[in-house]
Formats: structure tokens, C-alpha cells, sequence
């Protein structure tokens, strides 16, 4: 059995009602109540968004947006204006209901929904590094990570991805311009990324010089995935990818020993435990407040222990009928480590700019 990868809500769901995530929450069988009334059916080729239409982009550089906030009186900066490099970010699913499989780029609710979550608390961690571009994208409902009945959720996700790559076609076409990119996700949004770098970057060795490095954050990355693309094994290599799986401390998870584990607060791959006095801080959800030393981490056979942290907004994970995620910290795979993944990024991106010279 695999562990879904997705974010719940922190606060009002877009629909149907405020309480619907409370029902995940307490419900027995309660990924069934997600399954969409009819199977998938696809689309018309043509139906797809137009990635020439800015409102088909959740983040630009060239506009104000989510993926320009801060963290309040943390003393930071957006880098934006004056980056050497873009960062590509792929926003994990925020759309968790039952009316089809696939999200409508349309839906405005919905997007705002995803733009005062995801794209406020998690692609914001890339301002300072590079230009922020977040596609808005078919994604699948939460419910297909957890069909295993027929080819439904697969479809989906496959159609999720079709987006993606055309958005990120369209980035190479028209707003790169032969610049160094981080590609980063979270979940589904990771998920996609690894197909991203499957499709462009492990035999394209062109395209691969301009890859500072790969955030898969909360997917299944394995640590021999890709052919030429291997993990950073130090917080400075580049042409690499990064990928985690937060979890309480003490958990162990067999089906994911294969998995690739960086350490953020070392990022270096080994076993050996990094205290939390190497936080350089956890940002919860609203991004009023930094809390440095938030945990410690570890990697342990495929996953990163952290010992719970002891303040607010760094909730566990929990689902009936799936045990295992008791343990997991994934909604906080991102915001644990904010500031450690903020300096990170721009730190790769100044050793890419050196290894040009």
C-alpha cells in the first residue's frame, strides 16, 4: 500500500462546506466519500489551459503574488526582480471533492484557495533563490491516490501532468531564455516534478546543465530514479534533486526503505542525527512568526525523523485506514524546514553561478 501524497486544509476548504475536513478527520472509510460519482473521462486535446494567459499562472515574477510573501518580522527579502535563476513550482492538491477527477483551472474559489496556502507557505521559500512560476493545472482529486480499483486515478493524474509539462514547455518557450531553474513540489506537485525531470532533464544534457537542483518534497523518489540525476549529496552540489518524507521519530515504514532521504538541516544523506540547534526555523501556515530550533531530523531507512515539535502549526497527519500516517508530518514537510530550504535554495544557486565561471 502506498501513502497518499497530498496537503490537507489548515483552515476553510474551498467546498463543499467549512467542516468537510473535520469528516476526513473522523469518518470510518472516509477516502471512499472522495471518490468521484462517475469515472474519468478525458478531455478534449484542446480543452487544456493556455499558458499564454497569465490568469492560468498561480505565480509570475512579473506580478504580485502568493508566491511573494514573507514570513513577518523575519527580517527577509523578495529576490525576485534581481535573481539569476527561476525556480518552476508545482503546487501540491488542494482540490480534495467529488464533482470530477480533475480540477477545473477555472475555478476561482479554488484557486484562491491554493494561492493563500500553497503557493503563500510553500513556493514562497523560493523568492529569494530565483523567479517564481507556478502553473495552475488539472490536478487530480486527493481520491486518486487512493484508487486502486481501475485506471481512474492514474488517468487523472496522468491528465494532471499532461498539464504540467505543457506549462513547463511553454516556460522553456517563452520565459526562460537559457536561465538556471529549480524545479519544486510538494505531494502531487512533486510527483509531477519527477516526471518533469524524467521527460527533460536525465537525457538532455543541455537542458541538464541549467538544472541548479530538483526540491521532490513528499513524493516516492527513489534514490536510483533517474539515469544521470542523482541526490545532492552535499548542500552544494547542483544538477541533483532533494526529496523527503517527514515522520515522528521511531516510526519505520518498509515500503519506503528504497527511497531517497536528504537530511535539510545537513543536506547530506546520511544516518547521523542533526540537532534541532541547526533549524534555522520552521514557519507555520499563516507565516506570522519563525520558530527557530522548531525539530531536529534524521534520515531512517527511506524517511526523515523529526521528534514532534512542541509549538502550534506543525500538525501530525491522521486518515482511518491508513495507520501509518499517525506518524507523518507530511503537511509540514515544507514548513519545518522553511528557512533551511530558503537559504539552501539561494546557496545552490550562487554555487551554480561559481561552477559557470
Amino acid at each position: 500500500m502506498r501513502l497518499p501524497h497530498f496537503v490537507l486544509p489548515s483552515h476553510w476548504a474551498p467546498r463543499p462546506a467549512r467542516w468537510w475536513p473535520l469528516v476526513l478527520l473522523v469518518c470510518a472509510g472516509c477516502a471512499g466519500l472522495l471518490k468521484p460519482a462517475h469515472g474519468f473521462t478525458a478531455p478534449a486535446p484542446t480543452m487544456g489551459p493556455d499558458y499564454a494567459q497569465e490568469s492560468n499562472w498561480a505565480a509570475l515574477p512579473t506580478r504580485r503574488d502568493s508566491a511573494d510573501a514573507l514570513p513577518r518580522a523575519a527580517g527577509l527579502r523578495d529576490g525576485q526582480a534581481t535573481a539569476a535563476a527561476d525556480v518552476f513550482f508545482i503546487h501540491p492538491t488542494t482540490y480534495y471533492w467529488r464533482g470530477s477527477w480533475n480540477a477545473d483551472v477555472g475555478n476561482a474559489r479554488l484557486n484562491r484557495y491554493t494561492d493563500r496556502t500553497t503557493i503563500f507557505n510553500q513556493a514562497s521559500v523560493f523568492n529569494a533563490a530565483g523567479r517564481v512560476y507556478a502553473p495552475r493545472y488539472r490536478q487530480a482529486t486527493l481520491y486518486s491516490f487512493f484508487d486502486k480499483q481501475g485506471p481512474d486515478g492514474q488517468q487523472a493524474l496522468d491528465l494532471a501532468y499532461a498539464d504540467v509539462k505543457a506549462a513547463f514547455q511553454y516556460y522553456l518557450a517563452y520565459y526562460n531564455q537559457g536561465r538556471p531553474v529549480i524545479i519544486a513540489g510538494h505531494s502531487q506537485g512533486a510527483t509531477h516534478a519527477m516526471r518533469l525531470l524524467h521527460d527533460f532533464f536525465d537525457n538532455d544534457p543541455v537542458l541538464r546543465k541549467r538544472l541548479v537542483a530538483a526540491y521532490l518534497i513528499g513524493c516516492q523518489a527513489k534514490t536510483n530514479e533517474y539515469q544521470t540525476i542523482r541526490p545532492c549529496p552535499d548542500s552544494l552540489a547542483t544538477g541533483c534533486f532533494v526529496a523527503w518524507n517527514t515522520s515522528e521519530r521511531g516510526f519505520d515504514y518498509p515500503p519506503y526503505y528504497s527511497l531517497a532521504a536528504t537530511n535539510p538541516l545537513t543536506w547530506t544523506l546520511d544516518t547521523l542525527r542533526a540537532d534541532a540547534a541547526r533549524n534555522r526555523g520552521g514557519v507555520g501556515p499563516n507565516m506570522k512568526r519563525v520558530d527557530a530550533h522548531v525539530t531536529d531530523a534524521q534520515v531512517h531507512r527511506g524517511l526523515l525523523w523529526i521528534t514532534p515539535p512542541k509549538v502550534s502549526g506543525y500538525p501530525r497527519f491522521f486518515l482511518p485506514g491508513y495507520p501509518e500516517l499517525r506518524h507523518s508530518f507530511h503537511a509540514a514537510d515544507y514548513s519545518l524546514f522553511y528557512m533551511n530550504i530558503r537559504e539552501n535554495a539561494a546557496a545552490r544557486v550562487r554555487a551554480w553561478e561559481k561552477g559557470k565561471k
